[in-house]
Parts: structure tokens; sequence; C-alpha cells
């Protein structure tokens, strides 16, 4: 399909986009860089939206994380405050306190969080932490009905099947960007690695999340790139966060997307991948009051509370922020019953 708008055939046009996705054929780069740049923001939003609701309804897909083990990261990601590159004051620790996770996992449980994850600094994971996380996800497996994902670097074969043993169903491993724009971002470590666990972990039976941070200097091509590269690897949990700027890391002083600009993010990532969870994540606080909005440009998914190193909003505010938008919570299933 051939995009061409004048003010007459431009909302006749996004309607042919979203039947075009809707009877099964997938958008096209050079379409969707049509259709960014030509299409009026809010009829795209609009659309975006149109087409979440009719392929995934009013479900909401909630997931919280812990950071298990903190600081002293080997690799240069610029815009990390945990890399032992960066003079960044931030709490080390080799494993989180188990009660301390058990206690997060349960207090997102009640307020209808499916998902809990551990998530770890540095390149991969050390086995003798491997074995005291595997205590953590056992006693979850005992306590709580959550179902249970891990970030935790690059993984072998044999780390893929040992997670999967214990429990964990999702493996998450970010793209960060576009494989263009990856050198820009980190040195220590490639694009191309990160693909390889992603594979290793889809081999291994784990569902995958993967997506990456918007704003940290990628071009708006770079962006919707980094989009089809995700629907090719066939990922179907796609977190998007926004740079929060750390002090003293090299992305500190860059200047935060505006908020049309990560509402078309969000749009062209629901029209880029149809089918997948476009999950908010990092940096959407920046947004402040108008972070709502992002759940009504294509959004079906959230990681809450706080993350890692930036804070977050609290559980309650967002529980409330997805209720008065209409989203169905596993809490509120659970009330049907």
């Amino acid at each position: 399909m051939v995009l061409k708008y004048n003010l007459v055939g431009r909302i006749g046009v996004i309607k042919k986009v979203l039947q075009q996705i809707l009877s099964g054929k997938n958008l096209q780069f050079a379409e969707a860089m049509a259709l960014v740049q030509q299409a009026e923001p809010t009829e795209l939003f609009q659309a975006a939206d149109e087409l979440r609701r009719k392929l995934h309804s009013n479900r909401l897909d909630l997931c919280s994380i812990v950071n298990a083990k903190s600081g002293t990261c080997s690799e240069d990601c610029k815009f990390c405050a945990q890399s032992s590159h960066y003079d960044v004051e931030v709490a080390s620790y080799e494993v989180v306190d188990r009660e301390k996770a058990v206690f997060l996992a349960k207090e997102n449980e009640q307020h209808g969080v499916q998902r809990f994850s551990l998530v770890t600094a540095g390149r991969t994971v050390a086995e003798k932490n491997l074995e005291e996380f595997r205590y953590i996800y056992q006693q979850l497996r005992q306590e709580t009905k959550l179902s249970f994902c891990a970030s935790m670097g690059f993984l072998t074969k044999e780390k893929a099947r040992q997670l999967k043993d214990m429990g964990v169903t999702r493996y998450h491993c970010n793209l960060e960007t576009a494989r263009s724009y990856f050198p820009e971002v980190c040195t220590t470590h490639t694009w191309d690695e990160k693909v390889a666990t992603i594979k290793i972990a889809q081999d291994a039976g784990l569902e995958v999340c993967s997506g990456g941070i918007i704003g940290m200097g990628e071009s708006l091509a770079q962006r919707l790139k980094m989009a089809f590269e995700l629907r090719e690897l066939g990922i179907l949990s796609i977190p998007l966060n926004i740079l929060t700027p750390i002090k003293d890391t090299p992305f500190a002083d860059l200047t935060p997307l505006s908020v049309g600009e990560v509402l078309t993010c969000v749009a062209m990532f629901r029209l880029i991948n149809p089918l997948a969870i476009i999950r908010l994540a990092g940096g959407r606080n920046l947004l402040g009051d108008e972070q709502h909005r992002c759940f009504t440009s294509g959004a079906n998914g959230s990681i809450v509370g706080n993350y890692l190193t930036t804070i977050g909003n609290s559980l309650t505010e967002d529980i409330a922020m997805f209720r008065s938008l209409g989203f169905d919570l596993a809490e509120d299933e659970k009330g049907k019953e």
C-alpha cells in the first residue's frame, strides 16, 4: 500500500491501514514511515487504540520487578546508573533479601499484578547467585499465584534450562535500540549478543519480553526499526522505556522527548506489532498527568512500582489510573468469580 494523504483522504487512509492490519497483513517499514510523517497525530493515536481494543479488548497486562542484584555492572550502557564505568551513587548488593522480594511480590499480587521478575545487574548471572534465586522463586511459588519472569543478562542453554526448572516462564532481554544505533549506546557487548540470548530463551521454551528505551538520541526511523526488529524476532511482550537522564551518566544531558513524540512511538509500536503487549515501563512518570494518554494510544501493559534505579508511581496511583481508563485487572476478574 502506498500511503498518500490529503485533507480529505487522510482519515480514509488510516482506516485502510487498520483494515489491512486486522486482515493479517503486516505494516511495512516504508508504510510506517509515511504514516507517522503524514498522519495527524490525534488520528494516529485513536487508530492505534482502536486496534488495541479490537485485538486485546480492555485486558491490561501488569508486571512488577525487583532489583535482585544491584550495582557494579561491568557493561558500559550509557543510560544506566548501575554501570561501574560511571561515578553514580547507587546501592550495591549481590542478592536481594528474600523476605523483601517475597513481600513485594505479595503486595503486587494483591493489587492485580500478574507477573513478577527478578532482575540482576551485570553481564550475566553467576551460578552461586542463581542458586540463591532458586530459593526465592521456590518460596514465591509456594506463597503466591504469580507467573515468574527473569532478567539476568546473557544466557547459556544451561542457565535457560535452570531458570525454566525454577518456574520462570518468561525471560527479559531488551534490544535497547535499533541495531544501527546500538554502538552509540553500549560498546562492551553487541546487539547480536542480545539476539543470541533471546533465541536461547526461545529455544528453551521460554516466552521472551524485549523492548528498549526511547529518547537516547536515536532518530524516529531507528525507533521504528527497533519495532520491526522485535516483530522479526516474534516478541509478544514489548516494554517501552522513556529515558530518564541520570546525573553523571553519558546521557545525563539529553533533552527529554515531548509527550507527542512518546505517544507517536507507542501508537506506531502497536500498529507494527498488533498482537504484542505494548508495555509502558521506566520513565512514564516523566509525562506527569499526561502519562495516561499512552494507554489511550495503543499500550495495553505496564510495569508498575519502582523501576530498578528510577522512581515510578505508587501501586495505588497506577491501579486507580488504569481503572479510570476502563481497563480490566486480574484483581477485578477475581471479584467476578
